[in-house]
């Protein structure tokens, strides 16, 4: 934790910005003397800016005192502000942080916990996929509420399957179900691979690890599973795709044209993507009216991963209770609708994804929200970055046929392993 101290920093600025001792909103230290408040919300995505901002006016127009300035900034901009914001003290009142980064920030003493507030006004947790609640819960402290989540699924191609004569794939497909219908569709001689296996996380095997039954770190974060028999079984899956079932592109090929690209130009039948690909699969003019997705097939059990964002509170912000007023209203039921209509996103709030699933009906989107009862929270840690970029590193090497599985495995768990061990110094 050492490495961390820069940000920790910060805590001296909730001091000098007047808040409560303890951390809580409910002490009441920020309050704007008088009574109007302007409030700073960060997002990186501005295509959702235009419905953020709704919620902002209708909140504001409920509560006449507090403004709210919604701040765009582009992705690859946004971790490196947020990083020098924190170490000076300067967060945003409120702002988006996603499952990689809330271990990160809520143990670097930079966010606000939402527990007590949450449980004073009645927030019923129930509402958000029990996943995503967990994600956003640090050492028992609830830190965000859920804003939207995505989970994978398995997109098959509809006109290659018709081609071949064979069924499309369903909710009742297990592991070789997949390997069979992939070794039917692929067609050397055509270019025509039946699935793609690239080296990917959260579309790729970290699903197959947990449908295995395996883990990629265990539950206090101090081990990583990767050399764990079940987890071996998990990442096989997909490694042997490609070198022992032959029906995906090799490395080097998925290399030269990304895996997606393949699927796109009908030269791939199947892949797992996300919830977000329904968006570029629209748009593509082959994949249009040619692809359709459905859920992840069954291993030892079912399971996908699932990721999102949640709103959090900066500790430091020198309006806490109008802050969680505001949170509050961004993880309410009202809010989520007004989100769900741009088709963007996932709503997270129970009950509100219908107008995301009306939002493309070429494809059956409703797949998506139903995985969410056998979902599995996103891995990470303080250091997730710097851990995965070990388990890409080395898995790429075996990925590649430079080395073998079960040598990769055993060097990323070590490996992992220490970094996890230095999170805890």
């Amino acid at each position: 934790m050492k490495k961390y101290l820069a940000i920790i920093v910060v805590l001296l600025f909730m001091f000098l910005s007047g808040c409560s001792g303890d951390g809580k909103t409910t002490g009441g230290g920020g309050k704007s003397k008088s009574g109007d408040v302007t409030l700073t919300y960060a997002i990186w995505d501005v295509n959702q800016a235009p419905a953020l901002q709704q919620i902002a006016d209708k909140f504001t127009e409920e509560n006449p005192n507090i403004k709210i300035k919604v701040e765009v900034t582009p992705w690859d901009q946004y971790w490196t502000k947020l990083e020098t914001a924190a170490t000076g003290g300067s967060l945003p009142d409120l702002f988006w942080l996603n499952a990689s980064n809330i271990q990160k920030y809520a143990k670097g003493k930079v966010l606000l916990p939402i527990t007590e507030q949450a449980d004073l006004d009645g927030v019923d947790l129930t509402k958000y996929p029990e996943a995503l609640v967990k994600t956003y819960t640090v050492d028992n402290e609830l830190y965000a509420l859920p804003k939207d989540f995505d989970t994978i699924g398995l997109w098959y191609n509809k006109v290659l399957f018709d081609d071949a004569g064979l069924e499309y794939p369903n909710e009742n497909w297990t592991w070789d179900d997949l390997v069979e219908n992939a070794k039917k569709l692929t067609d050397s001689g055509k270019g025509i691979w039946g699935f793609s296996a690239p080296l990917e996380t959260q579309t790729g095997f970290y699903n197959t690890v947990y449908q295995a039954g395996g883990y990629i770190l265990n539950d206090d974060m101090t081990k990583a599973g990767h050399a764990d028999e079940k987890t071996f079984k998990g990442i096989k899956f997909m490694y042997d795709m490609i070198h022992t079932h032959k029906v995906s592109p090799t490395v080097a090929q998925m290399t030269d044209t990304p895996a997606i690209s393949l699927f796109e130009s009908g030269k791939v039948a199947m892949m797992f993507a996300g919830s977000w690909s329904q968006i570029e699969f629209e748009k593509n003019d082959y994949t249009r009216d040619k692809v359709d997705v459905t859920v992840l097939p069954t291993g030892e059990k079912k399971a996908v991963i699932i990721h999102g964002l949640g709103n959090v509170i900066a500790a430091n912000s020198k309006y806490p209770e109008e802050a969680w007023k505001f949170s509050k209203f961004l993880g309410s039921e009202e809010a989520h609708k007004i989100q769900a209509e741009t088709g963007t996103v996932i709503p997270a709030y129970q009950g509100t994804q219908d107008a995301w699933v009306q939002s493309n009906p070429n494809f059956n989107l409703q797949v998506f929200i139903d995985m969410t009862e056998y979902s599995v929270p996103y891995p990470v840690s303080i250091e997730t970055r710097k851990w995965q970029q070990i388990e890409t590193e080395i898995l790429t090497q075996a990925w590649a046929g430079n080395m073998s599985l079960e040598d990769a495995v055993k060097e990323v768990a070590e490996k992992v392993d220490a970094v996890l061990a230095e999170e805890k110094k």
